[in-house]
């Protein structure tokens, strides 16, 4: 029996039982198979522990294919059912994906809830959900997954019974199954009209950031590679050059004592932590840069490989703020090893939101975390950068990119505005960059630079 014996924590946590089944031999070789293999159950581990639950005890299999009934063979599934037994554990969670008679026949076998990989993702994702718009995507994902997993639930009730017309041959379970399904395809129907309401809600709010002339750029990656901790990075060198004392206001202010700017930059920083999605709700807040080319920053849920095709597409309204971007980040961590296998699941996930094709920069996290012959330097090629959150290397190599990448189309100007036009005057202050103000009996004279939509507005008033 390949068993691996886990160190007891914490005993108020509920235990659950890992089990894993290899079957793929096509790999170059053997040691890729067994990393595969391992990675998966190592990923499973923290998504376990990131649910609030103890893992007790991991098993493993190996076959050509899953088993039909049983997915892991019924032996196993035996093997399994003492080790729940031996560690009172209240759950068995499958490093993969089951099919319900394969749920139903190992609970029937396991004797406690048997959950697969989207069950374990969609309950963390429902204990995270904190506003009504993720509530709402999590209960979507969780009824489609439920649907067809009904037939289990009411085995304990007469499948058939007596009787003619309609209700021949119909027993209390098929009845209560029937009932089950018609409830969950209306609540369906109703959450999605709900989620179309506060889409559309978005769509307009996207079109008032829109006008605002401000280049958007978004925070993508794998779970838990540090988007959360950059952004937050990012926030404090930001609330510096927001503060009323503008660019000479010490940073030490925001995070040192009890003073209104530290509490204010607080309010604007997003959850984070070290655990796999641990964000799930989008955040958008404006970065000031030294040099007046700020931009807004979103943060958005991160990716995982075999992310369950419910939640893509109950998050879709949220993720589409990662399609309408100028720019994006895509944030690995490059002490883990298998960050190009990240990299690899990012942008398949990217392709699948039509977001392919939107600029990118590579941001390598974790960077003090590499062993000295890893080093890389700072700058590793034009759209690759690597940095660390926690010492702050990098960050304003960082930010030089994106705002070469952002800012690259910017138009520069001089213009005469008339004092009666102070809306524009206003509007180049906020949104472009002036280098130089002269007030004259004809009005404003105005240079710097702002963007091509910022540009049309003030074109008629050019001067040479």
């Amino acid at each position: 029996m390949n068993l691996y014996e886990l160190e007891e924590k914490n005993e108020q946590l509920p235990r659950a039982v890992i089990a894993g089944l290899r079957t793929d031999y096509r790999h170059n070789s053997e040691d890729d198979f067994a990393s595969d293999f391992d990675h998966s159950m190592t990923e499973m581990k923290a998504l376990v522990e990131a649910c609030d639950m103890e893992v007790c005890a991991c098993i493993s299999q190996t076959l050509d294919h899953p088993d039909n009934a049983t997915y892991i063979g019924k032996g196993k599934a035996h093997e399994i059912a003492e080790l729940v037994e031996e560690y009172k554990a209240e759950y068995c969670i499958f490093e993969s994906n089951l099919s319900p008679s394969q749920m139903k026949n190992l609970q029937e076998i396991v004797g406690v809830p048997v959950w697969d990989r989207t069950n374990l993702i969609l309950e963390i994702f429902s204990r995270r959900a904190k506003t009504r718009e993720s509530r709402l995507q999590v209960e979507s994902a969780y009824l489609q997954y439920m649907l067809p997993r009904l037939t289990g639930m009411w085995q304990h009730l007469g499948r058939q019974g007596g009787g003619s017309g309609s209700r021949s041959n119909k027993g209390i379970g098929e009845t209560q199954i029937e009932l089950d399904r018609r409830h969950i395809n209306h609540r369906i129907a109703e959450l999605s009209k709900e989620l179309e309401v506060i889409s559309r809600t978005r769509d307009v709010q996207r079109a008032g950031r829109s006008r605002g002339d401000l280049p958007s750029v978004a925070l993508v990656g794998y779970t838990n590679a540090g988007k959360s901790s950059l952004m937050n990075k990012l926030l404090t060198i930001s609330a510096e050059l927001d503060s009323p004392s503008g660019n000479s206001a010490p940073i030490k202010e925001y995070i040192l004592g009890d003073s209104p700017e530290k509490e204010k930059l607080e309010q604007k920083k997003v959850f984070e932590k070290n655990m796999l999605f641990a964000t799930l709700d989008t955040s958008i807040r404006r970065i000031y840069t030294d040099d007046h080319q700020d931009f807004l920053l979103s943060d958005t849920v991160g990716f995982i490989e075999n992310l369950p095709h419910g939640l893509v597409k109950a998050f879709r309204s949220t993720l589409d703020e990662v399609k309408y971007a100028n720019l994006l980040l895509i944030v690995l961590d490059s002490s883990d090893p298998y960050h190009k296998q990240h990299k690899k699941v990012t942008e398949n996930t990217l392709k699948d939101l039509e977001a392919g094709d939107i600029p990118r920069i590579y941001v390598m996290n974790k960077s003090d975390l590499l062993a000295e012959d890893e080093l890389r330097p700072v700058i590793a090629n034009d759209n690759t950068i690597y940095i660390s959150t926690k010492t702050g290397s990098g960050i304003n190599e960082l930010l030089a990119a994106i705002k070469r990448a952002v800012y690259s189309s910017r138009c520069s100007f001089k213009v005469l505005l008339p004092y009666s036009r102070g809306d524009l005057t206003d509007k180049l202050h906020r949104l472009g960059r002036t280098d130089s103000e002269e007030y004259t009996g004809d009005g404003i004279l105005i240079s710097g630079e702002c963007s091509s939509r910022l540009f049309e507005e003030i074109k008629e008033f050019t001067v040479k």
